[in-house]
């Protein structure tokens, strides 16, 4: 039961939690704006404006930083756990996007041909490098705040 209570009482966890959170709901907001209507799927979705995923790790490694040092083996996991995420997002996930959005397009020129795609491939995986950039911003200013200011 301790082990329960000190997950949910950790403030780095509550915090990459809180930033990851604000990162979906900044997506809704300028998908709302963009598009002017509400997409409830995007709060569980991956891609877009900004990463979430590095808004993430990067509160917590910021998070490790302003905590317990920047010259400690924890930041330096987190660090490097961040810079992996990112190039994943930037790099192999946006790629994957641009892979399915091509195989869409062949797909739909020939679906009435010889087969039929029951679902499409999600095209939205990755990031441009400034969706990474604001994720890892958000993350900064998250923990700054939570762990600096307060």
């Amino acid at each position: 039961m301790q082990y329960i209570q000190q997950f949910f009482s950790n403030r780095l966890i509550g915090v990459a939690v809180l930033s990851w959170a604000i990162a979906q709901v900044i997506k809704i907001i300028l998908d709302i704006i963009e598009n002017k209507g509400f997409n409830a799927s995007l709060m569980l979705s991956s891609g877009g404006m900004p990463s979430s995923h590095t808004s993430f790790v990067t509160s917590l490694g910021f998070g490790v930083g302003f905590t317990q040092g920047f010259d400690t083996s924890a930041f330096a996991l987190c660090f490097v756990l961040a810079l992996v995420v990112m190039y994943d997002a930037a790099g192999v996930r946006r790629a994957a996007g641009k892979q399915a959005e091509v195989l869409n397009k062949l797909i739909q020129r020939f679906e009435n041909r010889d087969f039929k795609m029951e679902i499409k491939l999600k095209e939205l995986l990755g990031h441009t490098p400034v969706e990474v950039g604001a994720g890892a911003l958000l993350g900064f200013v998250m923990a700054f705040v939570f762990f600096v200011l307060l």
